[in-house]
């Protein structure tokens, strides 16, 4: 099984959200977000770093080597559309035209 987020109430008001692996582990906590609108754009972030993010050691040990980046995984393929409402275009893009924004 996968790892998966919690929303879970901050003891000081607001929200936090938990990264639980498979296992059930607690992996990270995060700050406190105000709404739980910001929590889930607080998670959307994390999934951007974690897949893109380096790793910077600044911790105080040299004993080991240098920490080398895993390599990235390059899509042979294109994905499929599957049915996503929008899926495969910009927003605001309608067939070829732009959609027009009023004032």
């Amino acid at each position: 099984m996968a790892g998966y987020f919690e929303l879970v109430d901050a003891p000081d008001g607001g929200y936090r959200v938990r990264l639980i692996d498979g296992s059930g582990n607690l992996m990270a906590i995060s700050v406190t977000f105000p709404t739980k609108r910001a929590a889930a754009a607080g998670v959307a972030r994390a999934r951007e770093i974690a897949g893109t993010g380096l790793i910077r050691d600044l911790s105080a040990s040299q004993e080991s080597a240098p920490l080398k980046q895993p390599p990235v995984r390059q899509h042979t393929t294109s994905p499929k559309n599957i049915g996503v409402l929008g899926a495969g275009r910009p927003a605001g893009v309608i067939g070829h035209k732009r959609a027009r924004t009023h004032l």
